[in-house]
């Protein structure tokens, strides 16, 4: 797969995981987030920006598009901020549809015009199993399924140019955040995997692979859809990520 691809929030865990997947099927890779990434590659770029800031997000993806031709989009950058209902703030809510949703629309707005011109584009935005529904997720199912919502729409509204528009849900995943709350042979970590029907957590590289079979050239019949890479917890309705 050649050409270059925008991913979000790729320092480390999913992001980082799809960025290597890409790099290795041949794209060049733009990394967008605050913290440079740890990989190392000759067509690897990154751009540090805090995707939370609109004016910055802004500024950064007129750069971006003015300057790249991309053809290949991720919104994998986001944040959770947890809390059952009484400790729910409208800043935690705020915060989050700003990294989740507007970072993801600024993003899809500066880039279509170009995949629109060369008639080829390919859209993945991260949502999560949460969006279906999770205790103390209020303030995350919402933004989640926000990008589940506008991936719905874009995909009605961009496909006539070529153009697909997807979202992949993960459940648990075994990146370093999930591990320093679930550390390994703990009671906690077990509980999580023992409600998973497959019966592990998911890896970072389960969710890469199918996002970039998503993106590739050949998946231009598959658009609008939500893809639960979950271990088969959104039809347990046993927990996600």
């Amino acid at each position: 797969m050649e050409g270059v691809a925008v991913v979000t929030g790729a320092s480390s865990g999913i992001g980082e995981a799809i960025a290597k997947h890409l790099l290795d099927s041949g794209c060049s890779v733009i990394t967008l987030q605050r913290r440079p990434p740890r990989l190392r590659h000759e067509r690897l770029q990154h751009y540090a920006v805090n995707l939370a800031d609109a004016a910055a997000a802004q500024a950064t993806a007129r750069e971006v598009a003015a300057n790249h031709p991309v053809r290949y989009l991720v919104n994998n950058a986001g944040v959770n901020r947890p809390a059952f209902l009484e400790q729910a703030m409208v800043d935690d809510l705020d915060y989050a549809m700003a990294l989740n949703v507007r970072a993801a629309l600024i993003l899809i707005k500066a880039l279509t015009p170009a995949m629109r011109a060369a008639k080829f584009g390919r859209i993945v935005n991260i949502s999560s199993r949460a969006a279906l529904g999770k205790t103390q997720r209020t303030v995350y199912s919402a933004a989640k399924a926000g990008l589940i919502g506008m991936t719905r729409t874009l995909c009605l509204e961009l496909g006539a140019d070529g153009i697909t528009v997807n979202a992949v849900a993960p459940g648990p995943v075994a990146t370093e955040l999930f591990d320093r709350g679930h550390p390994l042979g703990s009671d906690k970590r077990q509980q999580v995997i023992d409600s998973i029907p497959v019966k592990r957590v998911g890896t970072p590289d389960d969710i890469a692979r199918v996002v970039a079979f998503l993106l590739a050239p050949e998946s231009g019949y598959i658009t609008g859809q939500t893809i639960f890479v979950c271990g088969g917890t959104s039809v347990s309705g046993s927990g996600g990520a």
